[in-house]
């Protein structure tokens, strides 16, 4: 038998490209593992990244109620103690009512007992005034609804529509916040 070195024959070229189809295959193969480890990498990389994130919103989280614990805790601390200021101006009057106290059992005076009873109420007054407590003021004003709760109105002619004629009881505020309208008797048309 006599060998066929023709390389164009048809076993040979089968040959061929049955190697060529096989480096092929292989090259795919190569490139498929490459891909895949690729995508794996990647995968651990994006795995990574997530429990970074993760830990790092966990922590956030935890800080956040660590903030609002701690908010409500000096907010109630605030609402508890900060009558403690309030009370330790107030400690003066206390101590001059009990002094009054003892001045009643011991004078019969009427004058006296007056002049007691007045230092008492200018305490009170002083001591208010400076933590901004203020009289709401009514001699000569208009009524006005923001700081004037009109409770009695009288048809007169001596003083014009709207105009407060007596004071009921006083009105306050604190600072700018009307904590007690003042009650009053308005002026209304004949």
């Amino acid at each position: 038998m006599k060998q066929d070195n023709n390389p164009f024959s048809e076993e040979n070229q089968n040959k061929e490209e049955e190697t060529n189809q096989n480096i092929e295959e292989t090259k795919t193969d190569n490139t498929d593992i490459q891909k895949e480890s690729s995508k794996t990498e990647e995968t651990e990389k994006l795995k990574k990244e997530l429990e970074e994130l993760n830990s790092l919103y966990i922590r956030m989280a935890a800080d956040f109620d660590n903030y609002r614990k701690r908010q409500a805790q000096e907010r109630e601390s605030l609402l508890k103690y900060g009558k403690e200021d309030t009370l330790k101006k107030l400690l003066p009057l206390l101590d001059t009512f009990d002094r009054a106290q003892k001045c009643f059992d011991e004078e019969t005076e009427i004058a006296k007992i007056k002049d007691c009873v007045d230092v008492i109420y200018k305490q009170l007054n002083d001591t208010v005034d400076k933590m901004g407590l203020k009289v709401i003021d009514t001699k000569d004003q208009k009524f006005d609804p923001n700081f004037h709760e009109a409770v009695m109105q009288t048809p007169t002619s001596d003083y014009e529509e709207n105009t407060i004629i007596a004071e009921l009881q006083k009105g306050y505020r604190l600072d700018d916040r009307v904590i007690r309208p003042a009650m009053v008797n308005v002026a209304t048309e004949q």
